[in-house]
């Protein structure tokens, strides 16, 4: 039989908002990875997961996922959680991984799968779809991400203010992940575009410390890595007229 290797998306960090499915899956794997930065805290996927398993069944592996300069580094530690976890697949046979969010959306699943599915030839690889932090955003605070023919659009702002802008200028909802460090950036780029005033971010979404907050407040200073940002598509206020 081959080893089964799962990505199990468990939400932005309100253990509410993991899905039946994903707590099936985590309970029927034989062993659960959470990852963890180099310095030891416990993260969200962690804390999560933990609601639904017993610590004993979890395994936390590292990953250097504050490494944002030093790319020999990121990729050793990546080498390395592969093996780890190409391991615990030769000894176990079934594995999930679980990521916060979706692991098919911006999540270290995606490359961890492929180092481990060359390390282990023959691994099937699955996923188990996660509540979004955009989604866990809009239901929070009301915003509506999509109406009738309306695009969305998800930027990274790693990627820079400039891809960010450019999304602001066109049409429908623009989503923005992972802003906290340029937080001044985004909120010129939304003042640029006419786009501050229905615009809302959130950080740490289910958490004690959630906070969720006008875009208008962004020029407060770094906000935490992992904030997310929803500027809605410009509407005129008809109902019913984008069906």
């Amino acid at each position: 039989m081959s080893s089964r290797l799962i990505g199990v998306g468990v939400g932005p960090g309100d253990p509410e908002l993991v899905t039946v499915k994903g707590v099936n899956a985590l309970r029927a794997a034989e062993v659960v990875v959470v990852p963890v930065m180099d310095t030891g805290e416990r993260g969200r996927a962690e804390a999560t997961v933990l609601h639904y398993v017993p610590p004993e069944k979890v395994v936390r592996v590292v990953f250097a996922l504050n490494e944002r300069t030093d790319r020999a580094r990121r990729e050793a530690a990546w080498d390395a959680a592969g093996e780890r976890v190409a391991e615990l697949l030769r000894a176990h046979g079934s594995v999930a991984f679980a990521t916060i969010g979706d692991p098919n959306v911006y999540s270290t699943f995606t490359y961890l799968a492929q180092t481990v599915a060359e390390l282990v030839p023959g691994t099937a690889v699955e996923t188990v779809p996660g509540i979004t932090a955009m989604q866990d955003l809009a239901a929070r605070s009301g915003a509506v991400l999509t109406e009738g023919t309306e695009p969305l659009t998800l930027v990274p702002v790693t990627a820079g203010s400039a891809v960010l802008k450019d999304a602001l200028a066109g049409p429908g909802t623009v989503v923005a992940y992972k802003f906290g460090r340029q937080a001044r950036e985004v909120a010129e780029a939304l003042r640029e575009t006419g786009r501050l005033g229905d615009a809302v971010w959130g950080s740490a979404l289910g958490l004690p410390q959630e906070s969720i907050r006008p875009a208008a407040d962004l020029d407060a200073g770094p906000l935490p890595y992992l904030s997310t940002l929803i500027a809605p598509a410009r509407r005129d206020g008809g109902r019913g007229g984008k069906l």
